[in-house]
């Protein structure tokens, strides 16, 4: 299994993509602003490119992460992975991993079956995740509902797309 690195650098770009929709003081951005208290003046004094190169860094860690969740035979991979001769592509143990990702590799490699399971990675641990830390912030439930759902589309989004394309 190899990993591809210029499809988890284009899935890295969702975030900004649908946090500059999401955000828009014309979708949830105003709602936002009042559940944390921000003004437009304060939010203009931020330094954007910091903001925006830790977002795309930790949007990267978050697509590595999402490749493992989404691509099933990644799992079959980390079950062979410490097999001796797994790297000896004539041992015995390679032979059969190597037929049975010849039959099986393409399995559930689709944007609609990562879409699925990046909705799922939301739902279970987006949203959890979340709640947690607002809860403890004492936010309210609809901080946390912007927060989540914006995290479970852009899961659902960066999923489709490693899973089909990764």
């Amino acid at each position: 299994m190899s990993i591809n690195w210029p499809i988890l650098l284009l899935a890295s770009i969702v975030p900004l993509l649908i946090g500059a929709i999401w955000y828009n003081t014309k979708v949830f951005g105003a709602a936002w602003m009042k559940e944390t208290g921000l003004t437009e003046e304060e939010l203009k004094k931020a330094n954007m490119a910091k903001v925006f190169g830790l977002t795309f860094i930790f949007s990267f860690l978050i697509a590595m992460t999402m490749q493992f969740v989404v691509i099933h035979q990644y799992h079959v991979y980390s079950i062979f992975a410490n097999e001796a001769g797994l790297k000896d592509s004539t041992s015995e143990i390679s032979i059969y991993f190597k037929d049975f990702m010849d039959k099986y590799g393409n399995n559930f490699r689709t944007f609609k079956h990562g879409l699925f399971h990046g909705v799922l990675f939301g739902i279970f641990f987006g949203f959890p995740l979340l709640g947690v830390n607002a809860l403890f912030e004492r936010k309210s439930f609809k901080y946390i509902f912007i927060h989540a759902g914006f995290w479970t589309v852009c899961f659902a989004l960066m999923g489709g797309i490693i899973c089909a394309f990764a």
